[in-house]
């Protein structure tokens, strides 16, 4: 029941930081700052959280963990990304046709893309993104047999054709500097810890044969294995 409570005071926190960093009025040093800064949040909150586990590997520490680190993060990165795309989406999109129909099918594909990373997650980890419902068995099969996190691919990737639509040179280089590397950071140093503690070693196998961002065509033996074994 505390865990469940804490789960909505944290959706509820983040909510309402998200809309006070996308009302605020644009322009100024702590809007600058509050948007390149807030992702690099990520590098102590990832270190923090996984002090924790480590400290105290158990069960009912990591679901713990796992809202206090999760919800951090998402404030981190959604005070950040917000208000950037409201400044983003302001600037003018490519006019040159050829270009202009490259930028929207890239947006398109990784838009696309993210949605089915988001199905993929619920279908066969029963799961919603970050502490909203974590995952109840390892999704390893579809777009996870590919990549061990292919929602951070393809979310990188969205934002990064989103930027080059808009010719913003701004917008791919917060992603590159700030967003990226803190998002990346977590993945790598919290949450793989946080699943080999819940999953044991049906993660650590999972872990061995899947490559952690850039795809690769997984060998037919074990795309076969992912469809029969339910993890």
């Amino acid at each position: 029941m505390a865990l469940a409570l804490a789960r909505l005071f944290g959706l509820a926190l983040t909510v309402a930081c998200w809309y006070f960093a996308s009302s605020m009025k644009p322009g100024g040093a702590w809007h600058a700052a509050m948007i390149w800064g807030a992702p690099l949040l990520a590098f102590p909150i990832s270190l923090l959280g996984r002090k924790a586990l480590d400290a105290q590997p158990g069960i009912q520490r990591t679901e713990w963990a796992n809202v206090i680190v999760h919800y951090a993060m998402m404030i981190s990165l959604g005070v950040s990304l917000f208000p950037a795309l409201r400044l983003v989406l302001r600037e003018p999109v490519i006019t040159v046709p050829v270009l202009a129909q490259i930028s929207w099918a890239l947006v398109t594909v990784t838009g696309a893309g993210t949605l089915m990373t988001v199905l993929n997650l619920a279908l066969r980890g029963l799961r919603a993104p970050f502490a909203v419902k974590l995952s109840s068995r390892l999704a390893t099969d579809w777009m996870y047999a590919w990549t061990r996190n292919p929602m951070v691919l393809c979310t990188l990737a969205c934002f990064f054709s989103l930027g080059l639509r808009h010719q913003s040179a701004w917008f791919p280089l917060l992603m590159a500097v700030s967003v990226s590397p803190g998002w990346i950071f977590f993945v790598k140093i919290y949450e793989e810890r946080e699943l080999e503690l819940r999953f044991g070693s049906s993660y650590k196998e999972y872990r061995a044969r899947t490559p952690f961002l850039w795809p690769r065509r997984p060998p037919r033996t074990t795309a076969q294995h992912a469809r029969k074994v339910d993890v």
